[in-house]
């Protein structure tokens, strides 16, 4: 039986996103088949998680052998990734129900599903031109996604987002180009096996694929030097949409586990521990970066997207190291902070709209159901920085074990990023909730109640990661022992087919 499960977390999206088009005059018709499609892809990635865990399962467009056709694979690491994917999606788009959001934009329905078709096809592809395909459509989406409703500084910092990814794009292309003629592929699979054999005089060419790649996908994953994009795109994005695009840069991350650990293994000789010393480099001034624009900023939403750096530091940081445990450790982190950095921007969004801005620096007016959106901004706080008892601090803690190692260093940029972080959440809720000015007149804002679920939901998803930390820990522990032993994944491409 062919498993076109696989492939159907690209195939869905793309389909209803052609059909939203064709109605693109019938909102109510565009919402059905948001709900539709958003349930569908959620039955899928559970699916996808239980076959992922029986091994990896490979998919060939046209039954086309590597390296001339499409191949899509599933294991545990793109399980997890569409999982992840699915359930933010739902959350945010039930929140866009709920506030009238998707009103601001005719395509915001068709946009939304591209959005998913490319990031759903990014984490499947066994194909490194496909993934810049998965990128560049991604890319076209999240432009759209972000500009919906128009504005002279949304669309300034659409065009940075633009520009500064097309640069990225144009790299990419360098080194597939690079690779290609080295090897003749561009299967991930078919490069694993050739880039060990080439003979020694291509290996300064190698290196040159190697961080051009690598470039690309710290553009992605917003590290420093490489992460002027993300703090203005995503303040100027509206929130739900930013609350999404906090995925976006766990694919920059998950490109960097998928390469360091299948084209460019530390057992390369060519290119060796480069990755892992470049990155390290990096990670560390990420987390000193993001620690320190949380409490340089003056409004909330650039100081989300700079905790969004910080904690994409620790992240690289740990997945660095290329070991099962750091894998593991990495993983968790990246959970928890794409659920924590959503819940801050929808909760961002109701605080713009109760209290007429997100600007820190002057005292606002009382906010309608101010003491709930206090307490919900300081468990997400606390999530957002890693303190108990939540999911960030455990894994924190589990990023400490795994760099245990390298003590003195990441021990020091982790606990130092922590609480630097800590201070600019606590002068932002100080500043929100308390610092209010009694001569405004309070901003008339309907209660919203089933705006409050989305937001609801996702805090009980960082909850539940903290009470089922070790079963959670022990199936990333699986992930990560499958990506540091790729056979599986490298064999998988070579059993006998069935045509679709």
């Amino acid at each position: 039986m062919t498993a076109h499960y696989v492939i159907l977390p690209v195939i869905l999206p793309a389909v209803i996103a052609g059909l939203m088009v064709l109605f693109a005059r019938h909102p109510a018709a565009q919402r059905l088949g948001a709900v539709v499609g958003l349930a569908g892809l959620m039955g899928l990635a559970l699916y996808n998680l239980a076959q992922a865990s029986l091994g990896p399962t490979a998919y060939f467009l046209g039954n086309w052998p590597a390296p001339f056709g499409i191949v899509l694979i599933l294991d545990r690491l793109s399980a997890l990734m569409l999982a992840l994917l699915a359930g933010l999606a739902g959350v945010v788009m039930a929140y866009v129900l709920a506030t009238g959001a998707d009103r601001r934009g005719t395509y915001f329905h068709p946009l939304f599903m591209f959005q998913l078709m490319g990031l759903n096809g990014a984490f499947l592809t066994a194909d490194t031109f496909n993934l810049f395909v998965f990128f560049e459509v991604l890319l076209i989406a999240s432009y759209g996604l972000m500009v919906q409703g128009g504005g002279a500084e949304r669309m300034r910092a659409g065009l940075q987002y633009v520009v500064f990814n097309l640069l990225g794009s144009t790299v990419f292309l360098f080194a597939l180009a690079t690779i290609y003629a080295l090897t003749g592929t561009l299967n991930m699979a078919d490069l694993a096996q050739k880039l060990p054999l080439l003979p020694p005089e291509d290996a300064a060419l190698i290196r040159v694929a190697a961080v051009l790649l690598l470039v690309v996908f710290a553009i992605k994953a917003a590290l420093v030097p490489l992460q002027f994009w993300l703090p203005r795109s995503y303040s100027a994005a509206p929130a739900p949409v930013a609350a999404l695009f906090a995925v976006m840069t766990k694919l920059g991350a998950y490109a960097m586990i998928r390469f360091g650990t299948l084209v460019f293994p530390p057992s390369l000789a060519a290119t060796a521990a480069l990755w892992g010393d470049v990155l390290w480099g990096a990670a560390l001034l990420s987390i000193g970066v993001g620690a320190l624009g949380v409490v340089a900023v003056s409004r909330l939403a650039p100081l989300i997207g700079f905790a969004i750096i910080g904690s994409m530091g620790v992240v690289v940081l740990t997945l660095s190291q290329f070991t099962a445990p750091a894998l593991a450790a990495a993983l968790y982190y990246a959970l928890h902070s794409t659920l924590a950095a959503a819940t801050l921007f929808l909760l961002l969004d109701m605080i713009s709209a109760r209290r007429g801005s997100d600007d820190l620096a002057q005292a606002g007016p009382k906010m309608a159901q101010g003491g709930l959106l206090a307490g919900l901004f300081m468990v997400a706080a606390v999530a957002m920085v890693g303190l108990p008892p939540l999911c960030g601090f455990v894994g924190k803690l589990q990023v400490l074990q795994a760099l245990s190692a390298h003590a003195p260093v990441a021990w020091s940029a982790i606990l130092l990023g922590t609480l630097v972080t800590m201070v600019g959440f606590a002068r932002a809720g100080s500043a929100l909730f308390w610092r209010v000015d009694g001569a405004q007149a309070v901003i008339i804002h309907p209660a919203q109640p089933m705006a409050f679920a989305p937001i609801f939901v996702l805090l009980a998803a960082l909850i539940a990661l903290s009470l089922l930390a070790a079963p959670v820990a022990a199936w990333l522990g699986g992930a990560a022992a499958e990506l540091i032993v790729p056979q599986a994944y490298i064999g998988v491409q070579s059993l006998p087919r069935v045509v679709p």
